[in-house]
């Protein structure tokens, strides 16, 4: 199927300024002169130790639908955005050229040439905005998540905070807090378009919405079975516990608690399931946890948690910073790649070159350093490049299984420093290093 009519046209999902400079270009003779975009981030969150990659797949997909129809160029022309020569241009665009860089789910360091794109000026630098918002936007989600999942260590963490964002986004959410461990989703449809595990039951209303809870637990039990999750803390929880075992009996699959000092509570709730002879009955935890929070009830007798708010909101997820910048493009056509690199002060500096990135691990196979070079790879290092071809010749060739993300996200997170899991504020675990080739010629 054509991505047009698989995918929405992503085309217009950028800066006025990438149609500007593509305009220019084309008027200089500049446009098509091969060049080479690379992102990266200069820094961490401020506390972070490692940068999570996600949203990979997505801008595969995106890349695949960058395709300007009718009415956009209609409107383009109509909003005098750029002139006659350069709509010519758009209306054949086609991404032509070759993409590589760190798959998803692998751990990333300030410097780290995370996506290197190459083509010619003008089929690669309209793809910056759209690129940028996709990788920052799922690294972020990826990055809290990671630490929420290595906080609540083998218990399940389930996504929940669809209701707290913009209708994609939570889609989008969903999707890189999977990568990064968590169990399930509440989202549909990310469930339907990513196949992510949901899960879900009822909230206050159902409870409220009967003349009694013994009467919303009965419903809900008779509806679902036996192992639902009932709802225990709309009006008193002891209460609510005994009711809740009565209807179900030991069997039931666990009760959740909203609300109140989750520690305390949920030590109760257990002593009293027990009492009660539900053993196997599990508590999860919800109410805007966050990684904090979840480290905090580490001792309790918690058996999951559910995260909303803190995942999916800015203040839960600082931004990743990713840049877009050109590091290097060839003088004459067919000439070699001269590296480029912005030098202005202020801490905005970048450094010219086609790179490779390769983690070079200790005696004990635990990462001890991200190198980043030009030219030839040292043989000693070749086994530990990072960098994965995704699109080759404009030809999609990097798509995976979102569980193989997953995986490898667990395996990158493991190989890092036992350091990298601490909630305290420090460096990034890992540092990078530059080494420079010959040449920057790919």
């Amino acid at each position: 199927m054509d991505a047009i009519t698989a995918h929405r046209s992503t085309a217009l999902l950028t800066d006025r300024y990438e149609l500007t400079m593509l305009q220019a270009a084309l008027r200089s003779g500049a446009a098509h002169r091969r060049s080479v975009f690379e992102v990266f981030t200069r820094r961490l969150p401020n506390g972070r130790r490692y940068g999570v990659v996600a949203g990979t797949g997505r801008v595969l997909d995106a890349v695949e639908a960058f395709r300007f129809t009718g009415p956009q160029l209609d409107w383009l022309a109509d909003q005098r955005v750029v002139d006659d020569a350069t709509l010519r241009f758009l209306a054949d665009y086609r991404f032509s050229g070759d993409i590589h860089g760190y798959p998803e789910g692998e751990v990333y360091f300030p410097g780290s040439p995370l996506l290197t794109v190459e083509g010619s000026f003008a089929e690669a630098v309209i793809l910056e905005t759209l690129v940028l918002s996709v990788l920052n936007y799922d690294s972020a989600i990826a990055a809290a998540a990671s630490r929420m999942t290595a906080a609540a260590g083998d218990r399940p963490v389930i996504e929940m905070g669809a209701r707290r964002a913009h209708e994609a986004a939570a889609v989008s959410a969903a999707r890189a807090a999977y990568i990064a461990g968590f169990s399930a989703t509440s989202d549909l449809e990310a469930g339907f378009t990513h196949g992510i595990p949901t899960t879900g039951t009822a909230a206050h209303a159902f409870t409220l919405l009967h003349d009694s809870e013994r009467d919303a637990f009965t419903a809900q039990v008779e509806s679902m079975g036996r192992g639902t999750t009932l709802l225990v803390d709309t009006y008193d929880l002891a209460e609510a516990v005994r009711t809740a075992v009565d209807v179900a009996g030991p069997e039931l699959g666990a009760v959740r608690i909203d609300s109140g000092d989750l520690t305390l509570l949920a030590h109760r709730v257990r002593r009293q399931l027990d009492d009660l002879g539900a053993y196997k009955t599990r508590i999860i935890v919800t109410s805007d946890l966050d990684e904090y929070a979840i480290a905090a009830l580490a001792a309790a007798p918690v058996d999951g948690y559910g995260v909303g708010t803190s995942l999916v909101t800015g203040s839960g997820h600082p931004t990743c910073a990713m840049v877009y910048k050109l590091v290097a493009r060839e003088s004459v056509p067919g000439g070699p790649l001269v590296p480029v690199a912005k030098r202005s002060a202020g801490g905005k500096t970048s450094t010219g070159g086609l790179k490779w990135a390769a983690r070079r691990p200790d005696a004990d196979g635990v990462a001890e350093a991200e190198v980043v070079g030009t030219g030839p790879v040292p043989a000693h290092l070749e086994p530990h490049l990072l960098h994965v071809p995704l699109v080759r010749g404009g030809e999609v060739v990097g798509r995976e299984p979102l569980e193989a993300a997953r995986e490898r996200h667990r395996r990158a997170r493991a190989a890092l420093p036992m350091s990298a899991t601490q909630l305290s504020k420090g460096d990034p675990v890992i540092v990078t290093e530059l080494m420079s080739g010959a040449t920057a010629a790919g």
